[in-house]
């Protein structure tokens, strides 16, 4: 990366942009973007470990599009256990269905379709065969306690795993269209994935599969452990047993450990990092955070193989305004992941990112991965409640990890005295609403938009992977002014 012009001053992501140079690449189809970093991750994305983002369905749905979802530190090892096995049990094609019994309600019903874009839930029995799929279409002017089996409808389509074949799998995709097309004949956007079975038992529910899923599963390539599996990341912090913990998460099959805390150039990391790598576990190592060159080399000694980088940008934290910590996202990232490079070690850029520009432009920095939060949190896949507001928008409540909302979890177990210290030190705002954006509801949504606009990037610099975008991104530095006329516009000024 080379700048138009030497800056002055620290930069953010809205100072800068990139300059469209002398291109061969034809299709955005045409380049890689996978990561260089050792995870597995065949996308530039990480979903952060924060409890308002991050979640089992978080985790499966991210690794089933090729990126990585990290579970947060405050979730105790044994729930996390329960949920690797859950992810590592999914299909990588078919999503996991929403189920309900024949004899529990519409209301349960209801309170379930939210959950995912394609509102629809299918009814199982005790053996988990497909009886039946319900829509909130069936249950209009209904009582709200009938059973689900007095709604249900047969399924127009089914379709089995093997027709299914595998997401970016050697037919090229051909599975994936005759599905597709199976789909589309009989115009329907969802279809239960099943497996027959023998005499007069119903076909065993694998999962769902919809018209865009499909679609995605044929350009996305899932992130696969060696057996196969989507696969999983867990954060720990940097008090109590570390080793303990971290022995735990790798017996329970997390594909990479993340260990955090927000102020990662301390002794406490370095500390933490050793008890880690003393297991000597063959998984990824990430630390962090840290801003500056000396903090990455210092944990990249004590043994991060990937070092996170980011103090203050993210939409959830007040740490800048507190306490006049952090340091703007663009140079910290540049900075960082030249340090991290020169010692044969990799950044993800945490934080701060809205627009799938600013995705490319930490890309260009050098991280080979980049940490959403708050954008993520607004999605269907994000762990919170889904709520309608008094003007019908939907929300989701999300919270920073050091705010009161977290720190009063965190420190559940312990006597009130000590939860009333630590509570004088909260930083963080505890309660923001993430509004679910009708367009984009899903977190896939999402990822579709920043890949897509990420690929252009790559095509405009004229470059077929990330390590060739990095060489050859051009940056200038601009006005708000500048930043502003690059902002469309909803109407006619």
């Amino acid at each position: 990366m080379r700048f138009l012009t030497s800056p002055t001053v620290d930069l953010t992501y809205n100072d800068v942009f990139l300059v469209p140079s002398h291109s061969e690449v034809t299709s955005r189809l045409d380049v890689d973007i996978a990561p260089d970093d050792g995870t597995g991750a065949t996308i530039p994305l990480v979903s952060a470990n924060m409890t308002a983002v991050t979640g089992r369905r978080m985790v499966e749905t991210m690794a089933r599009r090729g990126g990585l979802g990290i579970l947060p530190q405050d979730i105790p090892v044994e729930v996390i256990a329960e949920v690797v096995r859950r992810v590592k049990a999914a299909h990588p094609v078919a999503d996991t269905a929403l189920t309900v019994g024949p004899q529990d309600t519409v209301l349960d019903l209801l309170h379930l379709v939210d959950r995912r874009n394609h509102g629809a839930v299918c009814v199982v029995d005790a053996d988990g065969g497909l009886l039946g799929v319900v829509r909130p279409r069936d249950c209009e002017d209904v009582d709200r306690f009938a059973s689900a089996a007095s709604v249900m409808q047969p399924a127009s389509v089914t379709l089995t795993p093997a027709e299914l074949g595998e997401a970016g799998g050697a037919d090229g995709g051909q599975a994936l269209r005759a599905a597709f097309d199976r789909l589309n004949a009989a115009g329907q956007d969802m279809a239960p994935v099943v497996e027959p079975a023998a005499g007069s038992a119903a076909p065993a529910l694998r999962g769902v599969v919809t018209a865009a899923g499909l679609l995605r599963s044929s350009l996305f390539t899932p992130s696969l452990d060696d057996a196969g599996r989507l696969r999983v990341g867990a954060a720990l912090g940097v008090n109590g047993a570390v080793g303990d913990k971290a022995a735990a998460l790798v017996e329970a099959g997390v594909d990479v450990l993340v260990v955090d805390t927000a102020h990662g150039h301390q002794q406490s990391m370095l500390d933490a990092l050793a008890a880690v790598r003393a297991l000597d576990a063959p998984v990824p190592v990430v630390a962090g955070n840290v801003v500056s060159a000396d903090g990455v080399r210092d944990l990249v000694e004590a043994g991060a193989d990937i070092v996170k980088v980011g103090v203050g940008p993210g939409a959830m934290c007040t740490t800048r305004m507190q306490t006049a910590v952090g340091r703007p996202q663009f140079s910290a990232v540049l900075e960082c992941s030249a340090a991290a490079r020169d010692l044969g070690a990799r950044v993800w850029a945490d934080g701060g990112v809205k627009h799938p520009r600013d995705v490319a432009l930490a890309l260009a920095a050098g991280a080979s991965s980049v940490m959403i939060g708050s954008w993520f949190a607004g999605t269907l896949e994000s762990p919170g409640d889904l709520v309608h507001g008094p003007d019908g928008r939907r929300y989701k409540e999300s919270f920073g990890m050091a705010s009161a909302r977290a720190v009063q979890h965190r420190t559940r177990h312990e006597d009130a005295f000590t939860k009333a210290r630590k509570a004088m030190f909260e930083e963080g705002i505890s309660s923001s609403r993430m509004y679910v954006d009708p367009r984009r509801p899903s977190v896939e949504d999402l990822i579709d938009t920043i890949t897509s606009g990420v690929r252009s990037s790559l095509t405009y610099a004229g470059a077929q992977d990330l390590a060739q975008f990095r060489e050859r991104a051009v940056v200038g530095v601009q006005s708000a002014a500048g930043y502003e006329e690059g902002r469309p516009v909803a109407s006619s000024w």
